[in-house]
């Protein structure tokens, strides 16, 4: 019983430790980077590197953060995983139900029982060559694309992107200029969700056309080839 007792004090101070050790990695971070949130600290398993994640990815640093390391990736030698793209991985996964799809685009293909979310600009040449090479080869999936246009990059975008949301039928607006490259001739005045989009894009790191999301909460960059994004749903649904 003795043995047993000191066995749990010692774990307890060694966690306690280590929490302490991640608070104080924590605090340095926020404060030589104000501006930034850090999401969290971990410590890993490696020469006692601590890993950040902060601004939508992982930085590396020591318990004195006497070093930071950005946009390099952690691979174990033994294994040739890619511990900080596993990790980017979990860390950065969407609670698929908590999306708002009322507010984006609704596709069906086939009989629709796999999900997909798109964030898609309008005038985004990757989304028109995700959607013209990529998604027009994969069935059986419900696509909901949320309309995001990139002002900075796109200035005519979120006027494109109002009259295809207030057609008649915004499914078949959305396709014909996506496809087609043809906006509607004429649109009604409606309330368009863009703002809504905007910051629910902020809210869960979505910087960048296309981003897509699985029913699982992986997401994935840019116009893919329709094999992987099919590996990907596949996987969604296990």
């Amino acid at each position: 019983m003795f043995k047993k007792l000191v066995g749990i004090a010692m774990l307890s101070a060694f966690i306690s430790h280590a929490m302490a050790d991640e608070a104080s990695v924590k605090k340095a971070i926020e404060a030589a980077y104000p501006k930034f949130k850090v999401g969290s600290v971990t410590k890993t398993n490696y020469s006692g590197l601590y890993e950040v994640f902060m601004g939508g990815q992982i930085l590396y640093t020591d318990e004195k953060m006497s070093f930071l390391i950005a946009e390099g990736h952690l691979v174990d030698p033994k294994t040739k995983k890619d511990i900080t793209g596993e990790r980017l991985e979990e860390l950065t996964r969407i609670d698929f139900n908590s999306l708002p799809l009322d507010q984006a685009i609704k596709v069906v293909k086939g009989n629709g029982s796999r999900k997909l979310v798109v964030f898609s600009d309008v005038d985004c040449p990757y989304c028109k060559r995700l959607e013209q090479n990529e998604l027009s080869n994969i069935t059986d999936v419900t696509i909901y694309t949320f309309l995001y246009p990139l002002q900075q990059l796109h200035p005519d975008a979120e006027a494109k992107s109002r009259s295809i949301w207030c057609a008649s039928n915004r499914v078949k607006a959305w396709q014909d200029w996506i496809i087609k490259g043809q906006l509607p001739t004429s649109t009604a005045n409606c309330e368009v969700p863009l703002e809504k989009v905007g910051e629910l894009a902020r809210s869960i790191g979505v910087t960048s056309t296309p981003t897509l999301i699985f029913a699982n909460g992986k997401r994935m960059l840019g116009a893919q080839p329709y094999k992987e994004i099919e590996k990907a749903l596949i996987a969604a649904k296990k």
